[in-house]
């Protein structure tokens, strides 16, 4: 099996049937990293052959949760159905050839076959009655399925580019379905159809599937065809170590988007999650394809993390421009509000973003905090706001709003000043009236710097804020 080609073509190949997964995500940034890496291309196949449960929505889906990703592949979307009759069209050659043949059992020959093989402790495999039979010998009103004929002596060895070398004994293998008994091709076929017509030359994709790479080899080789090489990634497991499930985080890559998550965040994290280069945590999309390979990849599970990949997404916030950022912000304000923030809200929000960035650890956190910019008055209070502004406190603000009326400049170091000497002539921690100025400003107890707050808000929009306290 060739461990490297002229051209790397990589593949990533969701089924329709829902979501796209984290676990997907991660085998679709693998792919388009390793092509990336070594100058190929990455395609995108639709396995909707079970025509039952694909749907048009998870289609979409796939190709928005990508898209969002950054996961660009070349060339155009390659839908396995349509490739339907390529498929069964080569295993009838391989029927012709000898290489396959007509299996008439029945739906309770098979069950029986399988609850024997249970009783008496052995792996459940079909046991190749018809596989030298003469077809004279075929009942009536069966219509068969086409099996191919595996060998039954020796080993399939795959030299797999995670795993190593794994084997498995040919007697292990049975002679699997290649066309079921309505003449449509089953997965394992099509599979390998369209890799091979794909000119795929590293099948990448987690361990799950490995087994199924001995009889996949099998059938490249009845075909005549260059067998690709495999790589089998360790699934993701969640933090206890069980498989990872909706509770651990096995949710749509859209649930992230939702939840605030930048999406270089959760590539970086995704990344981190079974491959490494050292001990850089912090990898930017550039450094990973110049860095990714598949000898950097473990062999053991790797454990989902959340509180990891929220102080990732921390760093990407800090890191984020404050353009972008705003634009976020504001979307996410229309989405939830129904209406997109006017435009002194907007240009306040601008000067404001880079100091919010600074504490949010996810897109929502920094929706929280914004609306210290762009909510309308009047404010809505939260209760630890509406507790700091006692009657006591009350009488504070009163007392300063002259000295804060009498400035004839408005940023951040005259109002500080202003404040702190309002504060010493009156025998006051600064606090005792900073705090109180912030609830009434912000309708909240936290915010950055109450001085930077007032500063970008302006000065008549913080004596309004201030009077409606009053």
């Amino acid at each position: 099996m060739p461990e490297t080609a002229s051209r790397v073509v990589t593949r990533f190949a969701p089924s329709p049937t829902g979501f796209l997964h984290i676990g997907g995500a991660r085998t679709a940034l693998f792919n388009w990293l390793f092509a990336k890496h070594h100058g190929g291309s990455y395609r995108l196949r639709i396995e909707d052959t079970d025509r039952k449960r694909s749907t048009d929505e998870a289609i979409e889906a796939i190709l928005d949760g990508l898209d969002w990703l950054g996961l660009d592949w070349d060339g155009d979307v390659f839908y396995q159905s349509k490739g339907a009759e390529r498929h069964a069209a080569l295993a009838r050659e391989l029927l012709a050839q000898g290489k396959a043949y007509h299996c008439y059992c029945s739906p309770e020959e098979l069950d029986a076959m399988r609850q024997a093989a249970r009783a008496e402790g052995r792996p459940v495999r079909y046991d190749g009655r018809w596989r030298d039979r003469d077809p004279s010998e075929a009942p009536d009103g069966i219509d068969p399925v086409v099996r191919i004929k595996m060998p039954q002596e020796g080993s399939t060895v795959i030299n797999d580019l995670v795993q190593g070398e794994v084997t498995v004994g040919n007697d292990q293998l049975d002679d699997m379905v290649l066309l079921r008994a309505d003449g449509t091709p089953t997965y394992m076929l099509s599979v390998v159809v369209d890799d091979h017509d794909m000119g795929v030359t590293h099948v990448i994709r987690g361990d799950d599937h490995l087994t199924n790479a001995f009889r996949q080899y099998q059938l490249y080789r009845a075909f005549g065809w260059d067998v690709p090489a495999f790589a089998h990634i360790p699934l993701i497991h969640g933090p206890d170590g069980a498989k990872l499930s909706k509770r651990h985080g096995a949710l749509g890559v859209e649930a992230y988007r939702d939840m605030g998550y930048l999406p270089e965040a959760l590539c970086n994290y995704l990344l981190r999650l079974g491959w490494g280069h050292g001990d850089d945590e912090i990898i930017s999309i550039a450094q990973a394809i110049e860095w990714f390979d598949l000898d950097g990849v473990g062999k053991s599970a790797s454990r989902f993390d959340f509180a990891k990949l929220e102080n990732l997404n921390g760093v990407y916030l800090r890191e984020a421009e404050g353009a972008r950022l705003t634009r976020l912000v504001c979307e996410r304000m229309a989405s939830e509000d129904g209406q997109t923030p006017d435009e002194s809200a907007v240009e306040r929000l601008g000067l404001g973003i880079d100091g919010l960035k600074l504490r949010a650890k996810t897109l929502n956190e920094l929706v929280e905090s914004a609306r210290v910019y762009t909510n309308q008055r009047p404010l809505t209070f939260n209760p630890k706001a509406q507790k700091i502004l006692s009657e006591e406190a009350v009488a504070r603000l009163a007392a300063v709003k002259p000295a804060l009326e009498a400035l004839e400049s408005w940023d951040e170091s005259t109002i500080e000043a202003a404040v702190r000497d309002f504060a010493e002539s009156a025998e006051l921690k600064l606090g005792n009236v900073a705090q109180p100025l912030r609830a009434s400003i912000t309708g909240s107890n936290v915010s950055p710097g109450i001085f930077e707050v007032m500063s970008i808000l302006g000065k008549e929009e913080c004596l309004a804020r201030i009077s409606d306290v009053l």
